[in-house]
Formats: C-alpha cells, structure tokens, sequence
C-alpha cells in the first residue's frame, strides 16, 4: 500500500513540474502579443470579379511545390462540395450559391491577422508575424499540440496527418520566402486573370476598398471584411452578397480572437503536462511499494 507521505511527495514532484511549464508556456503567450506592422502589406480581393478558374491554385501548388491535386486544376467537379485548406492545398477556391445572384466564388487561405490567435496561443513560440504582413511558421519548434487550430478563427492550419512523428502544421504562408518580402505580390495574385486580387500596403488597400464601395452604389455590401475583424487581417473583402453567404462569419467580433480564449489556452500546457506527470509518479510509487512488498515477502519466507 502507498503511504500518504510518499504519494504527496510524488504529486508536489509533478506538481513542481507542471507549474514550471504552465509558466514558461504562459510567458511565451504573453511575449507572443502583438498588434502587427503598419507598413503591413495586404491583399484586397473583389469577389465580385472571381470566375472561379483556379488558377490561384495552380499557381500557389507550383510556387510551394505542393503534391499534385487529387483532380487536375481544370476539373470544375470540385465545387460540388465546399472545401477547405489542407497540407496539400494552401488555397481552395469555393463556389456559392446566393440568392438573388447568380453565383459567387471565393479563394481561401489564410487570412494573415494583424494580431493572430495562432501566434498568441502558440507556447513554444513556432509562429512569426513578419513586418511585411505574413505570419508564418517554424516546423523546428512545433510539438504539434494544435492549439493554433483551436484558436484560429477561419479554420485554417491544416494538421499534417501524414507524418505522426514529425508533426507539421500546413497553411498559406503569403509566399514570405519567394517574394513578398522581396516587395513581389503573392503568386496567386500575380497570376489571376480577373485581377480579383490587389496586392499592396494594407492602409492603401482599405481605402481603395472604400472607394470602390463609394464609387459603385449598390454592386457591393457596405463593409470591408477584414479590416477590422478579429484585430484586422492582411486580407480583405469585398462582397455583393453578405459575408455569411460566402463562409465568412459576417458577426465576427472586432477584438482579437485571443482575448477570448488566452485563459483556456494557457491552462492547456499546465494540463497536458501535469496529467502524464502525476500518472507517472503514482506508477513509480506503486512500483516502489510492489517491490518493497516482494522484498519483504521474500525476507518472511527465508
């Protein structure tokens, strides 16, 4: 039988050890705010203007020389279903039947918050927001606990279920790497044949949204989604339609997303540490005890 004094030696042990990583986990949080860059580039995208020809995808796969797609970029089927981002698909385009219209379609990727919840809810740090406007991710860093899921919004970070042991998380990095922090536009961007897309500084892409609102009374709802959801995202819309008829939440709250739920996330570390700890230290004192019994058997029986 365990004794009360080695079982509460035991707990205090993991205890111990689960409040030094809850802390560290917590600090990371609070080092992790941020309210973003000014001179943050963007993206303004006209939904209005999207004909859906995929060609974002294909050139987004081919610039982050991504897998083949289960169907060839032509294969207009695959808007039979709404889709989301995977580790093979930094951006989907989806196809939305709207009342009163005809149809509208939007390219999804990750929206690139002025403050994201993937980065605060990180506690290991494996998110970056840059000073150009991309936040993006380092693999080294991740222990693949997917609280960035969780936190995030516009349901973007894909998990890459592919690789167990090294976990990944895939998502839109606003080709950081390849151009955009060498002043170049996205590749889906540059490549679009509707110039859905505008890509430039994010204070001068909310008022040419604004303008555009002004200058076509009636062709577009009179909001700018994204330029201050959430904080303000890198990426923003305009719409004919309500945003709620394209699968974007039109109620979305204005504060950032991490106000909601930093408390839950930095209890989140503490639990996945403390629980694993506390079972382990009961199972060494049970098996010390085992022993201890065996020895003394042993000792009777001699």
């Amino acid at each position: 039988m365990i004794e009360r004094r080695d079982f509460l030696k035991g707990c205090l042990a993991c205890g111990v050890t689960a409040a030094t990583v809850s802390v560290a986990g917590t600090s990371a949080m609070a080092a992790g705010s941020f309210e973003g860059y000014p001179d943050a580039m963007g993206v303004l995208v006209d939904l209005t203007r999207c004909v859906g020809c995929r060609s974002c995808e294909a050139a987004c796969n081919n610039e982050q020389k991504l897998p083949e797609p289960d169907l060839p970029f032509d294969d207009l089927s695959v808007f039979s279903e709404k889709r989301r981002t995977t580790e093979k698909a930094y951006t989907v385009v989806n196809e939305y039947k709207v009342a009163d219209k005809d149809t509208l379609f939007r390219k999804i990727q990750c929206n690139h918050c002025t403050e994201p919840a993937c980065l605060s809810s990180c506690f290991v740090n494996a998110y970056t927001k840059t000073k150009e406007g991309a936040v993006i991710y380092d693999a080294s860093v991740c222990v693949g606990c997917r609280n960035c899921m969780i936190a995030c919004p516009f349901n973007i970070p894909a998990y890459s279920y592919s690789s167990p042991l090294n976990p990944l998380v895939k998502k839109c990095i606003f080709c950081y790497d390849t151009r955009v922090k060498d002043g170049r536009p996205p590749a889906c961007v540059e490549i679009c044949p509707q110039q859905v897309m505008t890509f430039g500084r994010r204070s001068d892409l909310v008022k040419l949204g604004h303008d555009r609102i002004q200058a076509n009374p009636g062709k577009y709802v009179d909001k700018l989604y994204g330029e201050k959801a959430v904080g303000g995202t890198s990426w923003m819309y305009l719409s004919s339609v309500d945003f709620d008829k394209v699968g974007l939440d039109g109620h979305i709250q204005n504060e950032p997303i991490i106000s909601n739920v930093k408390d839950f996330l930095g209890f989140v570390p503490m639990v996945l540490s403390i629980w694993p700890a506390l079972f382990t230290g009961v199972h060494l004192l049970a098996t010390k005890n085992k022993d201890g019994h065996h020895d003394h058997e042993e000792g009777d029986h001699q």
